[in-house]
């Protein structure tokens, strides 16, 4: 019997301590909100940004690959990829913006 009594004093310590831990993580969490990171509308304007930072980039690429200061295809392609795919994500997001938007506009009162 002795060894059950040792192996419930440990289960009960352990929980003991889990459950100081919980709690004190609660107080904390409850003592201050974490403001968030960034607004929508912060993040919607870094995006759009990045995305016309790469389409000028895409267009600097071509311009010095057409007057030969440049040869290395390989870049001018990636360039060209990466823009690529994300003015199509971009495009993608705003299709699915605006059909929620006409969704929500087609809701009754």
């Amino acid at each position: 019997m002795v060894v059950k009594s040792v192996a419930i004093n440990a289960y009960q310590s352990a929980m003991d301590m889990r459950r100081r831990s919980v709690d004190s993580t609660v107080a904390a969490r409850l003592q201050k909100p974490t403001p968030p990171a960034q607004g929508f509308n912060e993040t919607l304007k870094n995006s759009l940004t990045k995305v016309n930072d790469m389409e000028s980039e895409k267009k600097l690429m071509i311009e010095e690959f057409a007057s030969g200061k440049k040869q290395n295809v390989h870049e001018l392609m990636i360039t060209m990829q990466k823009a690529g795919l994300a003015m199509s994500m971009t495009s993608a997001v705003r299709n699915k913006v605006m059909t929620a938007y006409q969704e929500i506009m087609k809701m009754p009162l």
